[in-house]
């Protein structure tokens, strides 16, 4: 225990912690977006499948588990861009993205910051708000709102951003970086935040013209 401790104190530990964490998410959004999607087969699937969620006696440890993971994720990225702004005090503007700097990996801190928010208001308006007509009605309903849906595609334009990077990223921790497959790595993090990235935005746009061609 005393030697795990130490490891993940270490510098490597938190950084293989913190893409473990990223990595267990990224298999949490893709069975999260595959119920989802099951929105457009109609109210009776989507509201079936949230109760068949509801009903599951381990969904309340799932959820806490989840809760941690995100958690942990969310402090050691912070912890870690406080290190790398403390190693660097002086730090100095340049807008190039050099050495290999992408929009992603630029943007690591404010796309983690918008996925965060939307986290919480996502919970307290699907998890917490009234599903006595159905999870199906709260969905279509919230979506009916011109500035949720915006706000919800803005943050899922923040979530692809922070995939991106945060993907090939995680392997690279692990030590999967090498000239053959680093390349392919990238591509693969790259469909991925935008198979996410559109798939949960495609949702409140649907929502959105459906309830207003109704």
């Amino acid at each position: 225990m005393s030697y795990f401790l130490r490891f993940i104190s270490s510098s490597i530990g938190k950084k293989m912690l913190a893409g473990a964490t990223g990595l267990l998410l990224c298999g949490f959004l893709i069975t999260h977006l595959a119920g989802n999607l099951l929105i457009f087969k109609g109210a009776d699937a989507f509201n079936r499948y949230a109760g068949l969620l509801e009903a599951n006696p381990f969904i309340l440890p799932a959820e806490a588990l989840l809760a941690a993971f995100f958690l942990v994720h969310i402090a050691l990225a912070l912890r870690a861009q406080w290190e790398n702004r403390r190693a660097r005090p002086s730090r100095y503007e340049n807008k190039q993205m050099e050495g290999g700097r992408t929009p992603g990996s630029a943007t690591m801190l404010l796309s983690g910051i918008v996925t965060a928010a939307f986290l919480v208001i996502h919970v307290r308006t699907f998890k917490f708000g009234d599903k006595s007509a159905g999870l199906y009605r709260l969905v279509v309903s919230s979506f009916g709102s011109p500035y949720y849906s915006f706000f919800y595609v803005v943050a899922m334009a923040g979530l692809g951003l922070h995939l991106s990077h945060g993907f090939q990223s995680a392997f690279q921790t692990f030590g999967v970086n090498h000239p053959k497959f680093t390349p392919w790595i990238k591509a693969a993090g790259l469909v991925f935040a935008a198979a996410m990235s559109l798939g949960f935005a495609s949702i409140p746009v649907w929502a959105y013209f459906r309830l207003g061609a109704n």
